[in-house]
């Protein structure tokens, strides 16, 4: 048996045994040629795990190791004049979704993890040098190392239909560490370059679709859907016959051309800057992967690929890889896919009319959201016609800017308009079968919503109450069907944020329970079940750590040092932009209800209040060289103590806080674990990945067993 270069790799498959390996099936094709002459022949190499697409295709060692020895085997073939090409597809769905996270979380040897970098270049080298031209049909979800695996071919294809495109290694804590970093700025310029590996993964780890993919040049052709492996195959017919020629408009090279090199450290600088508005340079893959992206301008592709192992195989063994991991694959793949106390979605009932109460800013984006993803009629009411107007003006607009992005077709923009309309009166509802209220956040205004609505629909219609502190117990108590009531809380922007806190009251059935979780599902968010509780989990968390803030700086700790006293935690936004762009009035109305509900522990400021009696949108205002400063108006209204703190000492406060509200938030059973809490802190409020969870940080940090005496998780 011929040695081949992937037996070196034997010690890093027998370290991860039970890896579900994607195989590289093998099928040779001969796409016709004009006039019924002798074809094109194709080795069509097609990785599948042998599961239905519940289970994505990704790269492990075994996978690796089988896809280079398939490629040995093809470029040997090659080598004989026995096929003209190579290509490389995936399982419905899916090309590849990149590496196996539960196998790379497995490699604890260092020498183990730089075998695994080391193992996909070797790979994918192959696919880059095989002797013939190779091509990659990107029919579906093509994640991190599955990307790199077009990203190596010569020529590409993406269908209309695949959705998933990117390098989300920024967003998981590591690097694009195949080639990536060097391919694709290359093919499509360092700045869209960048956008997908730095600005995307950093906005809530975006992907993009097939349109998009082509629109950027990362594919040479487009096709539909429907017959995409045949239109693949016949455009690489016609491309190795020379009967279509392939422009890349968008390919550079900073080696040869001194204005794109400009470009190339214009675009590190610019996300850099994205990188340290974002994370506050706290997390070390993003800068990781600028430090590969700098250093490999004018390297070549095998320097480059030293790079790449390098950064990898550092990043693999850092804690905050680990705790990356945690996050994002026990959490918010997992766990988020089985809600805990989740009824039976056999119970739930089909939604085929949506009625929103309200047509301002919030019901307006759930309008357009329900008509979007349910395709169902979706009908806005508000006190008249002037408001209605402006609701439904709001999604026709709103439709008409993702038909010029193209990210709807014509022919969707249309239907999509079509399906919201608006009303003076709540008896539109008569023949709805959900109705959800996003009204002024007082709880008689909203009883008084529910009792109009509840006279006008169906005993089987479900009320749902986008609440984000108020009582849904108390909403309902006056109904004659509290039943029928079921908090259904989401985030704003709503089409960006993830995550639907779904209330459970005492009275709420189980069917009205498991509709919400089905639609959840269907509006591609994730729901964690919360039980009735003031501000239920993100908005009291959250709450509770700007309260913090918020004290240290009324008792004299300034501005700048209360601000900047969260940095080390790498948040999205400090406390005081959070509570700008949340609304100062929004931001002391929830902190209200919280102190009723629970006491002093929820900071009430008085110069907050000043603020917003004031007109004030904000402490800060922005000056001439960028920065921002407290102008001295606003100071003059403001009264402060004599008890200033440091940063470090309002971080620690602020640490002990949260470890106090979410040990008592868990003793009321307001959720049915941490791992709920640190869920809804990632999918609602922005809590940095590579934190892996608020419980463990406060674990690591000391703050659980300094106040509750003991750790949100156990060892091990």
């Amino acid at each position: 048996m011929t040695a081949s270069a992937f037996d070196q790799y034997a010690a890093l498959t027998a370290a991860v045994p039970h890896e579900i390996v994607t195989h590289s099936l093998v099928k040779d094709i001969v796409v016709p040629g004009a006039g019924g002459t002798a074809g094109a022949r194709i080795a069509l190499v097609t990785l599948d795990n042998g599961f239905d697409h519940s289970k994505p295709t990704t790269l492990g060692p075994s996978t690796l190791v089988e896809l280079g020895r398939t490629l040995e085997t093809l470029r040997d073939r090659a080598a004989a004049g026995e096929i003209d090409a190579v290509a490389v597809t995936g399982k419905p769905y899916f090309l590849v979704a990149g590496a196996d996270l539960t196998t790379v979380k497995q490699l604890k040897d260092p020498a183990h993890g730089a075998m695994m970098a080391r193992l996909g270049h070797e790979a994918y080298d192959l696919l880059a040098d095989l002797g013939v031209p190779t091509f990659a049909f990107i029919n579906g979800v093509a994640l991190g190392g599955g990307l790199e695996i077009a990203l190596a071919c010569t020529y590409r294809t993406v269908s209309a239909g695949a959705n998933g495109i990117g390098l989300p290694e920024a967003f998981i804590g590591l690097v694009p560490g195949w080639g990536g970093v060097y391919r694709l700025p290359r093919l499509i310029g360092p700045e869209a370059a960048l956008k997908v590996m730095i600005g995307n993964p950093l906005s809530n780890n975006r992907t993009i679709a097939g349109p998009e993919a082509f629109g950027l040049g990362v594919a040479d052709a487009l096709f539909e859907p429907a017959d995409f492996l045949e239109q693949s195959l016949a455009w690489a017919g016609e491309v190795l016959a020379g009967n279509t020629a392939v422009e890349r408009p968008h390919a550079v090279d900073p080696a040869t051309d001194p204005a794109v090199a400009q470009r190339w450290d214009a675009a590190a600088k610019a996300a850099r800057a994205l990188v340290a508005a974002k994370s506050g340079d706290a997390a070390p893959a993003p800068s990781k992967v600028l430090d590969v992206f700098e250093a490999g301008k004018l390297a070549t592709q095998k320097e480059s690929a030293e790079l790449e192992v390098g950064a990898l195989t550092e990043l693999m063994q850092s804690p905050q890889f680990r705790d990356t991991v945690y996050a994002f694959l026990d959490l918010v793949q997992r766990r988020a896919k089985r809600p805990a106390g989740a009824p039976d979605a056999k119970l739930a009932r089909p939604v085929t009319k949506v009625g929103v109460v309200g047509a301002g800013l919030m019901a307006s984006q759930l309008a357009l959201l329900f008509a979007r993803q349910l395709k169902v009629p979706v009908v806005m009411t508000d006190v008249d016609d002037a408001r209605v107007g402006k609701g439904v003006g709001y999604v026709h607009a709103e439709v008409d800017k993702l038909l010029a992005k193209g990210r709807l077709s014509p022919d969707a923009a249309t239907r999509t308009k079509a399906l919201v309309t608006g009303s003076v009166s709540k008896e539109a509802f008569a023949d709805a079968d959900f109705v959800i209220e996003a009204v002024f956040e007082e709880l008689a205004v909203k009883k008084q919503v529910f009792a109009e609505v509840e006279a006008v629909v169906s005993p089987e219609c479900i009320l749902a109450t986008n609440t984000s502190s108020l009582s849904v117990t108390a909403m309902a108590e006056d109904l004659q069907h509290p039943e029928r009531v079921v908090g259904f809380h989401f985030f704003n922007p709503v089409a960006v944020m993830p995550l639907i806190e779904i209330v459970r009251a005492p009275k709420t059935e189980d069917a009205v329970l498991a509709t919400a979780f089905a639609l959840a599902r269907s509006l591609k968010k994730t729901a964690v079940l919360v039980k009735d509780a003031a501000a239920f989990v993100v908005n009291r968390v959250l709450l509770r750590l700007m309260g913090e803030v918020t004290a240290a700086f009324d008792e004299g700790t300034p501005a700048e040092v209360a601000d900047a006293s969260l940095k080390p935690m790498g948040l999205p936004m400090s406390p005081f932009t959070l509570a700008a762009m949340v609304g100062l009035p929004v931001a002391q109305h929830v902190s209200e209800s919280l102190h009723a509900a629970f006491g002093e522990r929820f900071h009430v400021s008085a110069n907050q209040q000043a603020l917003i009696d004031a007109g004030i949108k904000g402490l800060w205002a922005p000056t001439e060289d960028g920065g921002h400063e407290i102008p001295a108006s606003t100071l003059a209204r403001l009264h402060f103590g004599s008890s200033p703190s440091t940063s470090e000492q309002v971080l620690v406060q602020c640490h002990d806080a949260l470890a106090q509200e979410i040990g008592l938030l868990l003793e009321e059973g307001v959720v049915a674990g941490p791992e709920d809490v640190d869920l809804c802190m990632i999918l609602g409020a922005g809590w940095p990945m590579h934190l892996g969870g608020i419980t463990p940080y406060l674990d690591r940090v000391g703050a659980s067993e300094r106040v509750n005496g003991r750790k949100f998780h156990a060892e091990g």
